[in-house]
């Protein structure tokens, strides 16, 4: 169905891209690919000791590094860092797969992060307040997916991945049925050079 394209996932921290993603790898039968993990792996470092030691401006420069390097592969399902929508250069990346935003209510991020102090931009502030600055800022970046998954409050996981794989079959057809249609005009009216002295 993917032909091996990549599958991009997008979305605020917590909304559960790490846990989807690896029930898509399962499903597509894909290699799972972390990026904060990726990055931690390749750093020996985690995450808030990158952010402490170095700045957020570091963190993203090896995001974009990152993603520069498995976007060169195929056959991935990718979980990436909830501001990696935020630099313009991650965007030509992320481009080369399918990019799904998992959209979870702000209440269910809350709840899910209250108890998490291993997030750098959580720290010190308060949660439900920090959340919806992030997700004002990010939202219509988030928006520019070529898949949205509304995930309800109730939902499972296995309920969000199924959602995914039937909303990722749906757009497959209709670029199979969009390919068809310009074939069958190029067939139609294929595309002919005239010379000036024709016009």
């Amino acid at each position: 169905m993917l032909n091996g394209v990549n599958l991009y996932l997008i979305g605020m921290m917590g909304s559960g891209k790490t846990t989807i993603g690896k029930l898509l790898a399962q499903h597509f039968d894909y290699q799972f690919i972390d990026t904060d993990q990726f990055i931690e792996q390749a750093t020996r470092q985690s995450i808030p000791a990158i952010f402490d030691q170095s700045g957020e401006s570091v963190f993203r420069q090896l995001e974009t590094a990152t993603l520069a390097e498995v976007c060169a592969r195929t056959n991935k399902v990718i979980a990436t860092g909830g501001g990696i929508v935020l630099k313009r250069e991650n965007w030509s990346f992320l481009r080369h797969g399918v990019i799904i935003w998992i959209d979870v209510p702000i209440e269910v991020l809350r709840s899910r992060l209250q108890n998490d102090s291993a997030r750098p931009l959580l720290q010190h502030q308060d949660i439900h307040e920090k959340l919806t600055q992030l997700l004002i800022e990010r939202q219509a970046l988030y928006a520019q997916a070529d898949i949205k998954i509304a995930v309800a409050q109730t939902d499972t996981a296995n309920q969000v991945a199924r959602k995914t794989i039937d909303a990722i079959a749906q757009k497959c057809e209709e670029k199979r049925q969009l390919d068809q249609q310009t074939e069958r005009l190029n067939a139609e009216m294929p595309f002919q050079l005239h010379s000036p002295e024709a016009n």
